[in-house]
């Protein structure tokens, strides 16, 4: 059902009445009847105010009618958003409300505001404001205007937020004084738009506004906007085309009489910059370049300090993380240029994808047999579905209900892993787990279709962090055959052994009578030697969420030239886990440091040891570190921001990262035995957090323009 059609002058009457400029305060009543003299008097006089000396009972003075209009506090003050105009009528509806005729509005004012009041239709009752030269009908449902129907006197005409899909409607009779044109955020669309920027239609136009629309041809805009001799300000940021490396610099070398492009001044050395930049139209691609950059994370659970000790058998437990983000895709396939880049997320193993294959093969099968034998059960299904996403060798039901049930095999994967229609996933490098886990990421996207890529910026992408556990098992060896042929030929090779010794027992004595010294004999490589790697199976990595945020890129579009945040996901760390991977840390350190035993430790330990106390309030990070439950050889960088978390104590070095030898002394409550207990009521994990940047490439010279064009 179509929407009811309303006129702007139906919109101006409603406004009025809403005012309510014939009822009290404002009007004639009894409120202030005595002022005015008799209606059957028709002499000019009747408009002016009686000075009278006493006010007969129940009437108000002017100034208290006009303090209840003015008062923010007054029942009958003006709504919050009113305009001076509305403020205007009420006053003058109180001080002479007899002008308030249908006669004084159209000939008295000058500018018109209808604003969201669901205008869709200007109709001809315009034409009766005959000094009308500024209209503003923003924020309503207008589609297209006949321009008879405006007043020719018209300087300023604003039509933003409208669905104004062509600018052809305002081309047939423009107002040929209008000096300002607004057509921001519209649905202006199409290359033909260029022919409608004229000087031919706009003879004395010196402002115009197509900011946030869909024009996309900024070659041909441009070489329209050339005709208006008048033009200084000019606003068309918000547009695809103000997407492409050379919008800003091309249009300013076009148009050499602009002032004011996007709402920043034009200045005699940005016009130096891109000199000569115009003559390059051929060489200027109508593409955008946006370059992202992930920095570091931080702020991730160690899970491997969660997981038991792997027996000989496995399971052998990796983790790696990595960040991924969504991005729009272009028309000629730049997901297929990157489509290896997430294989590990959207693509499974080839083991797992001919193990899906098997299984949905023996499955159709099943459900052929069990047709007649009737349904499986729901909790059945459960199993198998946990069985295929985690990888476990569970065995598969044998029967499944129906379509529905069957759809249900898919691995389950976490929706916020999964692009956005139109876009296509990005990821990261999958690394181990740090404190600070730098990702180094960088790359520049180049995209062709310019109008998805506006309507990405205004969504957002998503920038999700995602942690990767691999499941490894040794392969078993095939055992070795008992066959009487493989032991023939082990009594062979036996035989063979025994002769080779027998040889070498004798030349080593033929050696000895001659007085020569035989030569160490090296040690066998199965006592040397460590064992070799044994084969390693891994099963589907299992996927997991740490943390999703959107990230708002309208700014892109807006003028600026970058985006860069860091995207916090919360606290996901736990004491426990820090406690676990402090102690991890130090058996490490300690094992490395007993292999590296010498003079050199010794006489540093000594060192240590004659060391005196220089106050008596100081203790030695030793101690600090036995009652934090750490051992010898602990990081003591993470030891200190694990007690201390970031925060500054009386001599405590202020730095970022603290690095605290063993023999460095902290000034500590007298009780050394709640140290712990301060530690635990001090802790604060440092949350997960994101570094991102996402940059709109935008040329700022022809010097930087060419050399692009170069690479």
């Amino acid at each position: 059902m179509e929407p009811e059609t309303r006129t702007l002058s139906a919109a101006v009457r409603e406004h009025l009445r809403q005012l309510c400029l014939h009822e009290f305060p404002c009007g004639t009543g009894s409120w202030n009847k005595s002022r005015f003299l008799p209606q059957t008097s028709r002499a000019w006089r009747e408009l002016i105010p009686r000075q009278e000396k006493a006010l007969s009972p129940g009437e108000e003075t002017v100034e208290d009618l006009l303090g209840l209009v003015r008062s923010a506090h007054s029942p009958w003050a003006l709504v919050e958003g009113s305009s001076a105009e509305d403020l205007f009528l009420k006053e003058l509806a109180i001080q002479n409300p007899l002008m308030l005729k249908d006669s004084f509005f159209y000939t008295y004012f000058r500018s018109l505001r209808v604003v969201d009041k669901d205008v869709s239709l200007v109709d001809k009752e315009l034409l009766k404001f005959v000094k009308l030269e500024e209209l503003v009908l923003s924020a309503n449902q207008i589609k297209e205007i006949d321009t008879t129907n405006l007043p020719p006197t018209l300087k300023v005409l604003e039509l933003y937020g409208n669905k104004i899909t062509s600018m052809e409607c305002l081309c047939h009779h423009p107002p040929p004084r209008l000096q300002h044109l607004g057509l921001g955020h519209n649905n202006l669309l199409g290359h033909l738009e260029s022919l409608h920027v004229t000087s031919d239609h706009w003879p004395n136009l010196v402002s115009l506004d197509l900011s946030f629309n869909n024009l996309m041809d900024l070659h041909s805009m441009v070489a329209g906007l050339q005709t208006l001799q008048h033009l200084r300000l000019l606003l068309l940021q918000g547009n695809p085309l103000a997407l492409v490396p050379h919008y800003r610099g091309f249009t300013i070398d076009s148009l050499a009489r602009l002032c004011v492009l996007d709402d920043i001044t034009v200045a005699s050395s940005e016009k130096h910059l891109f000199r000569g930049l115009s003559h390059s139209e051929d060489l200027l691609a109508p593409e955008a370049q946006i370059l992202v950059t992930v920095g570091n994370l931080r702020g991730v659970l160690d899970s491997s300090v969660l997981d038991p000790e792997p027996g000989p058998q496995g399971p052998f437990i990796t983790y790696n993380y990595y960040v991924t983000y969504d991005f729009v895709e272009d028309e000629e396939g730049e997901g297929s240029q990157y489509s290896g880049v997430l294989a590990e997320i959207i693509k499974p193993p080839s083991s797992l994808e001919q193990l899906g294959e098997d299984i949905l093969e023996e499955i159709i099968e099943d459900i052929e047999e069990s047709s007649e034998s009737g349904l499986a059960s729901l909790s059945e299904l459960g199993e198998m579905e946990e069985s295929i996403v985690s990888g476990a060798s569970e065995p598969l039901p044998q029967s499944i209900g129906s379509a529905e049930e069957l759809a249900k095999l898919r691995p389950l994967l976490d929706p916020r892993l999964c692009p956005s229609p139109g876009t296509v996933l990005f990821s990261t490098v999958p690394k181990p787990w740090s404190d600070v886990i730098p990702c180094n990421y960088e790359l520049q996207h180049t995209l062709k279709d310019l109008v998805p890529l506006k309507a990405f910026l205004l969504s957002g992408t998503t920038v999700t962090v995602v942690e990767e556990k691999i499941l490894s098992w040794p392969v078993e060896q095939p055992p070795s055959s008992d066959s009487p042929l493989a032991a023939k030929k082990g009594k062979g090779e036996k035989d063979k052994k025994e002769k080779e010794k027998d040889k070498k027992d004798k030349k080593g004595k033929d050696k000895a009578d001659k007085g020569e010294k035989e030569p160490p004999k090296a040690q066998k490589g199965s006592k040397k030697q460590k064992e070799l790697p044994k084969e390693m199976h891994q099963d589907p990595p299992i996927l997991r969420v740490l943390g999703s945020s959107p990230v708002v890129l309208e700014a892109l579009l807006a003028g600026e030239s970058f985006v860069s945040t860091v995207c916090n996901f919360g606290v996901i760390r736990t004491l426990e886990a820090d406690r676990l991977t402090l102690n991890r840390d130090a058996k490490k350190n300690k094992k490395g440091k007993k292999g590296m035993g010498g003079e050199d430790g010794v006489e540093k330990t000594e060192q240590r040891a004659m060391r005196k106390k220089e106050q008596a309030d100081l203790v030695t990070g030793e101690q600090v570190q036995a009652q934090a439950g750490l051992l010898p050889g602990s990081d003591w960088g993470l030891a200190v921001r694990f007690a201390f978390w970031g925060r500054s104590r009386p001599g405590l070095p202020c730095t970022a990262n603290p690095l605290i030898a063993p023999d460095s002394h902290f000034h500590i409550p007298s009780d050394v035995k709640s140290l712990v207990s301060v530690f635990e009521s001090d802790y604060q994990p440092e949350p997960l957090t994101v570094e991102i940047q996402i940059q709109l490439i935008q040329w700022r010279s022809t010097e930087e323009a060419l050399r692009g064009l170069v690479i």
